[in-house]
């Protein structure tokens, strides 16, 4: 485990914004416009005007989002809306939410984490990141000087240790809470004890973390810190700047799910269930399974009970056939030709068969498959599958996180997401996964703590 260390957190008063849940935000990447007004109508003080301000009329270089962020920060600071840890800290988090009418609570802890460069050190990614996330995100800390929003981390601990010391520092004192958009309970307890903070640090050991959510904004962190010190001739090892701030939450942890990303395809041909059959050929066996959009939920249930990687569903618009398809013995030796670059973790995963063995393999022929095919849209509830092949619009967002463009969706996938096992295998192998192929549910909140990077 990389070094992880308390920090002097900056945090809201209660007594000056009233309730937690006025002020905090979800992450950045999966804030709309209309939930962005919704976050700036619930709090003057809401955090959403730190981490994604709107753009004004007459905005330049120098007046912008990023400099009314850090006038935000800054001032919100200095009249006691923000105040900083007496102590430093590390903060037990806990989520309480409901995922498929399952009551669930994810623990994990906030910390400041020692930054290493990805395939330098005991730090994994699990999928690819973009230079236009990275560059708003290193505008906004270059003005903010903080960390706005939390990494979320993935680490090996079977019995839980680390977090169980931890929790016993949290008994009999009360939590900040705050409710989320979406009705997820969120609590939180600075944790100051130096002893707990000490045996804490020792108990992570030097386990790997797997970086689960915030991809962009480690790589960011990096960045700045090289910007950071390029401008100053090197700065020293404590400075903040060398540390992110990160959840880390066990992979053994009870409340620890993954959820799918499912897709759906613009910008392909007009396919029926025929062509869609000749083009798979003996690489998969294809079984009819209805039409109708709706027969989506029906179908996910088969298909997350069967809980196989290589069974997937895929809808054809222009026939509005839904298809299962399986993954044959012919189609595993194909997707070790096509996928050779990747370990058998990579290749194993339906994600990758969907993407690298039909897409841009078995369809590739098609007009207009090949570099110039949209990114699909991503979706997570089955729902906005049925949703968005009913009504022919965007319900999902494209690989930048904005939403994309309306037309009809020609082709839909129903695919499993890929376990804390694949993550763990695909990462150690110092590999990364197709885009979108997990969702971390619910997402961990901004606005609970800021970590100053001076």
């Amino acid at each position: 485990m990389p070094q992880i260390s308390a920090f002097r957190g900056i945090r809201y008063d209660l007594g000056h914004v009233g309730s937690l849940s006025d002020v905090v935000a979800p992450p950045y990447d999966v804030i709309d416009a209309q939930l962005l007004g919704e976050l700036y109508d619930r709090s003057e003080h809401n955090c959403a005007r730190l981490i994604l301000g709107m753009d004004e009329p007459g905005d330049d270089q120098h007046e912008n989002r990023y400099s009314r962020a850090a006038r935000f920060f800054k001032s919100w600071q200095r009249d006691g809306i923000l105040f900083s840890e007496g102590d430093p800290a590390i903060y037990v988090y806990h989520q309480e939410f409901v995922e498929a009418g399952v009551a669930h609570t994810r623990r994990g802890f906030m910390c400041r984490t020692r930054l290493e460069p990805f395939g330098e050190g005991n730090i994994h990614p699990h999928e690819q990141t973009h230079s236009g996330a990275k560059a708003d995100r290193l505008k906004l800390w270059q003005k903010c000087k903080a960390n706005m929003s939390q990494i979320f981390g993935l680490y090996p601990d079977s019995d839980n240790v680390a977090q169980d010391l931890l929790e016993r520092a949290t008994v009999g004192i009360t939590p900040l809470e705050a409710t989320d958009h979406l009705g997820v309970l969120h609590r939180l307890w600075p944790v100051t004890d130096i002893s707990v903070l000490v045996a804490a640090s020792a108990a992570m050991g030097d386990k790997p973390v797997y970086i689960a959510d915030g991809h962009h904004r480690y790589e960011t962190a990096c960045n700045y810190r090289d910007a950071l010190a390029h401008e100053m001739g090197g700065i020293d090892p404590q400075h903040p700047a060398n540390f992110v701030m990160m959840m880390c939450v066990s992979m053994s942890d009870p409340g620890m799910i993954v959820l799918p990303t499912h897709r759906l395809f613009r910008g392909l041909p007009p396919i029926t269930t025929g062509l869609l059959g000749e083009k798979l050929g003996d690489y998969f066996t294809t079984t009819p399974a209805g039409k109708g959009a709706d027969q989506a939920l029906h179908l996910w249930e088969e298909i997350e009970t069967e809980d196989d990687q290589a069974t997937l569903a895929l809808f054809t618009s222009e026939d509005q056939q839904w298809t299962v398809v399986r993954l044959t013995d012919a189609g595993r030796a194909k997707m070790a030709i096509v996928g050779k670059d990747q370990c058998p973790a990579w290749q194993g995963l339906g994600v990758s068969i969907l993407q690298r063995l039909i897409v841009e393999t078995l369809l590739a022929d098609l007009p207009g498959i090949g570099s110039n095919l949209p990114a699909p849209n991503y979706v997570r509830a089955i729902e906005e599958v049925v949703d968005g092949l009913q009504s022919g619009d965007s319900v999902g967002r494209d690989h930048t996180g904005q939403v994309a463009a309306g037309g009809r969706f020609e082709l839909a996938a129903l695919v499993m997401p890929a376990t804390l096992e694949h993550i763990r295998a695909i990462s150690g192998a110092g590999q990364r996964m197709p885009a979108k192929s997990t969702y971390f549910y619910p997402k961990l909140l901004s606005g609970l703590v800021f970590n100053p990077l001076e």
